[in-house]
């Protein structure tokens, strides 16, 4: 299964949340973009983004000065990120879910962004599908998360994070079982 880090765009342009949204657009333009990443201020924060449908459905659609309305006004924060390891099958499902069409491949730092452009040009999913077995997952699941509370201890953070995991996937078996 080919993962995020495999299809992934790596040049990755930032802008800050103090920029305005005509900075914005400029950047946007020149580049040829229709996203970019909102740098963090400081470790622990959260990365943004800014969309053009952000700046088309918020500015543009109200008669908006660009050059007065900063992007940490206007921006997506937190987004929704990819961890570098997920499959691209679990990729294009979150962004069904979700109704996103880009996320930013987060671990530790920033490594890239992820489209459906990415996901279309650049995955195997037509030349090798992957049906994707939610009991298989569930069972995969709950190997890793007696193997993490074994090692972590069973009051940890990653042993509960790793039942969530679970739990979730246990979540969407049900939900397909009633449909």
């Amino acid at each position: 299964m080919m993962k995020a880090e495999e299809i992934m765009t790596k040049e990755v342009v930032t802008i800050t949340g103090s920029a305005t949204v005509a900075e914005a657009v400029t950047l946007m333009k020149d580049k040829g973009l229709r996203a970019l990443i909102v740098e963090r201020r400081h470790d622990n924060d959260p990365y943004g983004m800014v969309t053009e449908s952000d700046i088309i459905y918020k500015i543009a659609a109200y008669g908006e000065d660009p050059k007065k309305i900063r992007v940490y006004e206007i921006m997506t924060k937190p987004c929704i990120t990819v961890n570098p390891e997920l499959g691209v099958e679990y990729v294009a499902r979150l962004f069904a879910n979700t109704g996103i069409r880009r996320a930013p491949v987060i671990k530790d730092t920033l490594l890239g962004i992820v489209s459906i452009t990415d996901i279309l040009k650049k995955s195997d999913f037509v030349e090798e599908p992957r049906r994707i077995y939610l009991e298989d997952a569930i069972e995969a699941a709950r190997d890793d998360a007696r193997a993490i509370c074994e090692a972590k201890g069973p009051t940890s953070k990653e042993c509960a994070a790793a039942w969530d995991v679970v739990e979730e996937l246990q979540a969407e078996a049900a939900s397909r079982r009633a449909k």
